[in-house]
């Protein structure tokens, strides 16, 4: 690195210091004396390189995001430039633009199914309020205001702001910000490896369903949704066993509650299809978007819900009461557009597809390792779970705060990877690679994984 350039990477870090809040983060661990705060300035393929010029494989797609990593940004830039020199913006209150009524009309031929009309937002935590307020609108207009409450897993990650962190089933999430505005109850997640000990998979897809069964009973024609991802990111990608989506849909019909698929993270490519859901066989009432919406080249979220939920909405008279200044911004509609273009071109979701056996059969072998309990995943989204000895033992309090927050930051930084040390149920290491990845870069992120687990397991004492 020149002189300039360390200058420059200092000078970054100061102003960091003073007065960036970061989320999701122990501010004043990341700018305590002498720590250096990771800053990206640039991306190639999917790769990133930060202030220093130091590269790493991004295996998180920034947090789920970036499912073309970093390459097509000319691409999107045009699309932007061409979209502001027309029109820089319109709202959608009331009125239009072309890019958000086309990328509607996309959005519809792509979905399966009879999801056919879109809500557009600015993110995934704004869908998910979404998702609920058109719920109640439906059941408003249809003459079951009683509607008012939901069901939704353990653990699992909905968002944060006040709506859709009634969703969320992560406690220390919730903890000092008020009682909820939604009334939701739990069910259990998919966590075949910690709760379905001795099941098959069937007798376990059972198991769960029932557990679900009685607490729809319980609540009875209150009940407004049942809110589930394809595969659950808090806890570390947890699948369902077979059986269990069609089931949902069966208990949800039953009920006459609503279907909702959270798919801001599953959807778009994730799991090699347009919607998580759709690797289930089954089409949600209502499923949310956010993230690979427009791979992250920018910011903006969608609800898609099917013609039976909307056609009560559509009544003379009846008002949508929702909206959101800058859902469907005609730049980032104009992004998502050129983002379905080139998934259809680039043969994007025929990727995951094509290399799913191989990055799960490379995952797999990670099994070897001691401190390696369980390996899980689905299409380009995978999680380890990390355990303290061969009867799959979990680390305690202390032992967590030193793997997760302590060794695998340093060891993942020092092997130039970007991966998820994560905590919300049990310890987790997760990737979640660009969808444009290849066989031998998918090869590196598992072999480099490999390596910094090995360390990390020694450094944890565990032979």
């Amino acid at each position: 690195m020149t002189a300039l350039g360390a200058e420059r990477h200092a000078a970054l870090q100061e102003a960091a210091s003073r007065h960036l809040l970061l989320h999701f983060t122990r501010n004043g661990d990341a700018y305590r004396a002498g720590g250096d705060l990771l800053v990206l300035e640039r991306g190639e393929g999917p790769y990133v390189f930060d202030t220093e010029g130091r590269r790493y494989i991004d295996a998180l797609s920034s947090l789920f995001c970036s499912q073309l990593g970093y390459s097509y940004g000319e691409e999107m830039a045009a699309a932007v430039a061409a979209q502001l020199g027309t029109l820089a913006f319109n709202t959608n209150w009331g009125t239009a633009h072309p890019p958000a009524v086309e990328l509607a009309e996309r959005l519809a031929a792509v979905a399966p199914g009879d999801l056919n009309r879109v809500f557009f937002t600015s993110g995934g935590s704004e869908s998910v309020e979404a998702a609920w307020k058109i719920a109640r609108e439906h059941f408003i207009a249809t003459g079951e205001p009683q509607r008012s409450r939901a069901i939704a897993r353990f653990v699992a990650y909905h968002g944060v702001t006040l709506g859709a962190l009634s969703f969320t089933g992560v406690e220390g999430m919730k903890q000092g910000f008020g009682t909820p505005p939604v009334d939701v109850s739990r069910v259990a997640w998919t966590n075949a490896f910690r709760d379905g000990a001795g099941l098959d998979e069937e007798e376990y897809a059972n198991h769960l369903l029932a557990e679900l069964r009685q607490t729809v009973e319980e609540i009875g024609e209150e009940l407004a949704m049942i809110i589930v991802e394809p595969v659950q990111n808090a806890g570390g990608c947890l699948t369902a066993p077979p059986g269990y989506w069609p089931g949902l849909r069966e208990i949800a019909d039953e009920s006459g509650a609503l279907l909702v698929a959270d798919e801001v993270i599953c959807g778009f490519g994730r799991l090699g299809r347009w919607l998580g859901s759709e690797t289930e066989g089954v089409v949600p009432d209502i499923a949310t978007f956010a993230k690979g919406l427009t791979s992250a080249y920018a910011p903006m979220g969608a609800v898609m819900v099917s013609d039976r939920v909307a056609e009560p909405l559509l009544e003379p008279g009846r008002m949508l009461r929702h909206g959101i200044t800058f859902g469907g911004h005609p730049a980032s509609a104009a992004v998502a557009l050129r983002n379905i273009e080139i998934f259809e071109r680039d043969g994007v979701l025929e990727n995951v597809r094509g290399l799913e056996p191989h990055l799960g059969g490379r995952m797999a072998e990670l099994r070897s390792l001691p401190i390696v309990g369980d390996v899980r995943g689905r299409g380009f989204f995978w999680a380890v779970e990390l355990v303290k000895d061969s009867e799959s033992t979990r680390f305690d309090a202390d032992e967590r705060e030193l793997l997760l927050r302590g060794h695998l930051p340093r060891l993942l930084r020092d092997h130039g990877l970007i991966a998820r040390a994560d905590d919300r149920g049990d310890s987790v290491l997760q990737i979640a690679p660009p969808l444009i990845c290849e066989r031998e870069t998918l090869d590196e992120i598992v072999d480099r994984l490999g390596t910094v687990l090995a360390a990390a397991g020694e450094q944890m004492g565990i032979a």
